[in-house]
């Protein structure tokens, strides 16, 4: 079976686009798999890890009875509970992992804003996971707002450490004249990327791998972000920030944005602060940079308590709390 063709109940897809770089078959049965969900209606929000926890270890949870349960609950399933065509893209697309009879898709599925997006299945324990959750819908809900907001065109935009894309999927489809370049150190988020920008239709999307911009050239109208802001015993990409209380990625983003962005360009950044004595050190170290570079900004915390199993470890035994907060800072137009 071709994957770029497939018919969902009887729903026949259109040909997936051309993919014309390394991994073209997988992607293209991703695409079909991604396409074939939208197909049917498929809606999931992903929750946070200790909920997913949590509801999966109730009694009745145990195996996925709908494709909800395959494809955003991670649950382990059996062979009759998905339509062939289904079964035969997640073949084609390597996604199924088989263990003692048991199947279990190793990506899931969510949707936001009436998009859905491929990403690493529940728990996300790997390296290379691809993560999507609670702070994904907070970070596209504040940069929709701020899209909406800013009145100078966008030609050029960059998403740092894009993820499943989500960042870069927004503002390609908010602006769809503008050069939109999703960067990530990660290539399995990169794989991603492009596959549910095609999904979402978007053309004008180029994933690269990149620390930070270090391999994009020249200035840019837009940058966002929504970096790891935490400290992670195990540092994987996703989640660790590094630097004091999981600030320091964030930190090298204003640095990043402050030498790359044009006159009228505009930083949105979506992180975490870790409050210690009502003090928020995150913004303390930020805004003498800002005020250095002539920028105008705008800070606010969008969520004041967010992981607070977090206060457990030894690295936030000082912190009161971690807030999600959202930074937007421009430079003046008449800036060199």
């Amino acid at each position: 079976m071709s994957a770029s063709i497939i018919s969902i109940d009887g729903h026949r897809l259109d040909q997936a686009p051309p993919i014309g770089i390394a991994g073209g078959e997988r992607r293209a049965a991703l695409y079909a798999l991604g396409c074939g969900l939208k197909q049917l209606g498929y809606v999931f929000t992903t929750v946070t890890p200790l909920t997913h926890s949590r509801v999966n270890a109730r009694l009745a949870n145990g195996w996925a009875h709908d494709l909800a349960g395959i494809f955003g609950w991670s649950r382990a399933f059996k062979p009759a509970v998905v339509n062939p065509t289904l079964m035969a893209l997640l073949h084609e697309a390597e996604v199924l992992n088989h263990d003692n009879g048991m199947l279990r898709s190793v990506l899931r599925a969510s949707t936001l804003d009436g998009q859905l997006y491929l990403h690493s299945a529940y728990p996300t324990s790997a390296a290379d996971a691809v993560f999507f959750g609670p702070d994904t819908y907070r970070f596209v809900r504040a940069l929709r707002i701020s899209l909406a907001a800013r009145t100078l065109p966008v030609r050029r935009a960059a998403d740092i450490g894009c993820g499943a894309g989500p960042g870069a999927i927004t503002i390609a489809l908010a602006h769809p004249g503008a050069s939109v370049f999703a960067a990530d150190i990660n290539p399995a988020a990169l794989v991603l990327t492009d596959v549910n920008a095609r999904i979402a239709g978007v053309a004008n999307l180029t994933p690269v791998e990149s620390n930070l911009l270090a391999s994009v050239d020249g200035q840019f109208d837009l940058i966002v972000a929504n970096p790891p802001y935490l400290i992670d015993r195990e540092q994987r990409a996703y989640r660790h920030g590094g630097g004091e209380l999981g600030a320091g990625l964030s930190v090298a983003i204003v640095d990043e944005a402050i030498k790359r962005l044009a006159p009228g360009g505009t930083l949105m950044l979506y992180t975490g602060a870790a409050i210690v004595a009502s003090a928020d050190p995150f913004r303390q170290a930020v805004e003498p940079r800002l005020r250095a570079a002539g920028f105008h900004w705008t800070y606010d915390e969008i969520d004041p308590d967010v992981f607070g199993e977090e206060l457990d470890e030894a690295p936030y035994a000082y912190a009161d709390r971690i807030a999600a907060v959202w930074l937007c800072a421009t430079r003046p137009t008449g800036a060199a």
